[in-house]
């Protein structure tokens, strides 16, 4: 786990309006738990902005009025409007107390599978695991190139050394199969031979073409027979 150090200052007053002045001043208002209370504090946006938007989960060393705490990034609010940091909350970590974190998969690599025709697809882009602070990675790697097609990733053929992941063995993390419409044209029968067939009640090739007249009624002569000649 990357570790990250932030500074803030304690909160002498809370509430809305407090909250209102620290945000127009550029900085943010936080609350920290999991310790053996409740600290409440605020910390400059912009560097506040480089905790929060990553995919990556960090260690962060909170320094509070000089007093140094590992923690990490439980939740975080931000504005509908102008995606602002608005408030976020830390809990403490213990170097000797597992955590349950998310964490985010990164696929490496491109599958054999993909090169026979298949699409990668990823159902799963993060996962939540327990571990040890010191155990617990920024994200999680997967090298997906050994996937053949049709083939599936699973939790349990993840690799993942001093965390434990909590999710069943048999949930998806990745697949390598053909794209539908792909399927779809495969199961069509081929345009060209359907053309080349003939139509039903539709007379073969060669075959002579039925008679353009009907026969003269019995009776009467055709129409360009000659009469017969006088004695």
């Amino acid at each position: 786990m990357n570790r990250i150090e932030l500074s803030g200052n304690a909160r002498q007053q809370t509430g809305t309006k407090s909250a209102a002045q620290l945000r127009r001043a550029k900085r943010v208002p936080c609350v920290l738990y999991g310790g053996t209370g409740v600290t409440h504090f605020s910390v400059d946006e912009a560097a506040l902005r480089k905790v929060v938007f990553t995919s990556q989960i960090n260690g962060i060393d909170l320094v509070i009025d000089g007093a140094k705490t590992l923690a990490m990034v439980h939740q975080k609010q931000f504005h509908p409007i102008s995606d602002r940091v608005v408030h976020v909350d830390f809990m403490e970590m213990k170097e000797d107390r597992e955590a349950k974190v998310e964490l985010a998969v990164r696929l490496n690599g491109q599958p054999a599978g993909v090169r026979d025709g298949g699409k990668l697809n990823q159902p799963m882009r993060k996962i939540v695991v327990k571990g040890l602070p010191s155990a617990i990675p920024s994200r999680i790697e997967v090298d997906v190139t050994g996937m053949q097609l049709n083939q599936s990733l699973h939790i349990s053929d993840l690799k993942l050394d001093g965390i434990t992941p909590l999710h069943r063995p048999e949930d998806v993390v990745a697949t390598v199969k053909v794209p539908k419409k792909v399927e779809e044209v495969a199961a069509t029968p081929d345009a060209a031979a359907a053309a080349a067939a003939p139509a039903a009640g539709a007379p073969a090739a060669g075959a002579p073409a039925a008679a353009d007249a009907k026969a003269a009624p019995a009776g009467k002569p055709a129409a360009d027979a000659k009469p017969a000649a006088k004695k």
